[in-house]
């Protein structure tokens, strides 16, 4: 069985885990969904997925014995939707103890949950992105269209590099140093989606914008 991969997706036990990998894969990047510390370690970059509520998300890593090791990664790492949100310190979706989420703390920030002006919850399909200079979104144009899926969002503050509208504008995507996270499911939004993914596998540890500076 195979034990590295110069892209390794966290296995935190969420539904979406295959069609990431499989978005991944379609691009022939040389990918492996494991939750073996030594492996997501050594890996060239990293995926943190997610679907669900932040709690059930974050106790996952707990139980694995993640979250100090994510909080150390050096590599690029990419959060995908709620992978997003677990990036960020706290998240206000209270869960079965009625509490906020404390998160991973890498991006001083708090998920909210979004002020749609009385648009239906989850914010759910195709929407539009005004999108920064962030290598992220190298060839990506303004306007253009990727899927959501969510009833929390990212405020906007000094570490968006991405913004949507409905209701507010959000955060569609965040970056702090090495750390990186988007809202919408890249996986899921087509050729926009397939660019995004490819300008991660693009990053390295000696080509990231936090190594800019």
């Amino acid at each position: 069985m195979r034990t590295t991969a110069s892209t390794v997706i966290i296995d935190t036990g969420c539904a979406n885990l295959s069609s990431v990998r499989y978005a991944f894969e379609r691009l022939k990047a040389d990918v492996l969904v494991t939750d073996d510390p030594t492996s997501i370690k050594q890996a060239d970059r990293v995926v943190l997925p997610g679907v669900g509520s932040a709690g059930a998300a974050m106790a996952s890593l707990k139980e694995k014995g993640l979250i100090e090791l994510i909080q150390n990664l050096t590599q690029p790492v990419l959060g995908v939707c709620l992978g997003m949100q677990m990036l960020t310190a706290l998240s206000k979706e209270r869960g079965t103890q009625n509490e906020d989420c404390q998160c991973l703390g890498l991006i001083p920030i708090t998920i909210e949950e979004l002020d749609s002006q009385g648009q239906p919850l989850p914010h759910m399909g195709w929407n539009q992105l005004k999108v920064s200079d962030h290598p992220l979104f190298a060839g990506i144009a303004d306007g253009s269209y990727v899927y959501f899926v969510h009833s929390y969002r990212a405020p906007q503050s000094d570490f968006t590099i991405a913004e949507c509208d409905y209701g507010e504008t959000f955060s569609a995507a965040i970056a702090k140093d090495n750390f990186m996270g988007v809202q919408f499911h890249p996986e899921k939004s087509a050729a926009v989606g397939a660019q995004i993914l490819s300008n991660f596998l693009k990053m390295n540890n000696k080509a990231q914008q936090g190594d800019e500076a």
